[in-house]
């Protein structure tokens, strides 16, 4: 059956993680999609990992490697966008083993006509776990004031867990270079167009196993650039959708 969605995981020696990931896909989605694993280099302790689990598994997921043709977690998300060719390409992370149940809800809602769906734990059903406090300090006030000040339709603008359509793939440029900032990017520049963009609650924890590629200080100066561009949407009336993107720039 062909896969009606790509789920790119990006991994940096994610052993410990990976097969757990995928056995709970196994169990949580019934969406036919395929797994993107976008690798760095052929010595990833992922890589045997994922040749156990195929032969473990009795029923193993579609996986395909994609070697990073960048740099770092930018460069392997970036590089699994440029492979894929499905409707929406969902970004999900290699130490998830609980949120795969949530999956098929944000199919769902990109069926619907969403352009962006993000995984939201700051709504109704959502929530953020043994999050380091200097880290949740920051994350909740800018999904706070994105939210509620520059009126971005979601309550969690900085969460990576994140699907997006073909449109938003091929029609808005990525010029962020550094770590998940392209998200945050894509995010406003989707809300300055007037596209939709939707939101299902997810749980996040704290990782326990392998070294977390998501820096929060490392990347501040990239993720201001792109915060103030939301708030710019808002308060200087920028184009709407109403537009053609040509029109628009959106770079």
């Amino acid at each position: 059956m062909l896969s009606k969605f790509d789920l790119l995981i990006p991994c940096y020696n994610e052993a410990e993680n990976i097969v757990p990931v995928l056995k709970s896909l196994e169990a949580g989605i019934k969406t036919p999609f395929r797994v993107l694993i976008a690798y760095d280099f052929d010595e990833d302790n992922t890589l045997p990992a994922l040749e156990r689990y195929k032969v473990e598994s009795a029923n193993p997921i579609e996986i395909v490697l994609v070697k990073n043709k960048g740099k770092g977690a930018h460069g392997a998300v970036l590089t699994g966008f440029a492979f894929s060719d499905a409707p929406a390409v969902l970004v999900f992370p290699a130490d998830d083993d609980y949120n795969a149940g949530r999956l098929d809800a944000m199919f769902d809602t990109f069926k619907q006509g969403y352009e962006i769906v993000c995984a939201s734990r700051f709504i109704k059903g959502g929530g953020m776990h043994g999050c380091p406090w200097l880290k949740a300090l920051l994350v909740r006030s800018s999904a706070f004031t994105l939210h509620y000040l520059a009126r971005v339709p979601t309550h969690d603008s900085s969460n990576g867990f994140r699907l997006f359509s073909r449109r938003v793939l091929d029609e808005i440029q990525i010029e962020s270079t550094q770590g998940f900032t392209y998200s945050i990017e894509i995010l406003v520049k989707t809300h300055r167009l007037g596209w939709r963009i939707g939101e299902v609650p997810v749980q996040w924890y704290e990782r326990t196993q392998g070294q977390s590629r998501f820096k929060v200080l490392k990347w501040l100066r990239a993720y201001l650039r792109w915060y103030f561009y939301a708030f710019g949407t808002t308060y200087l009336r920028r184009p709407s959708s109403s537009v053609p993107l040509k029109d628009h720039q959106i770079q």
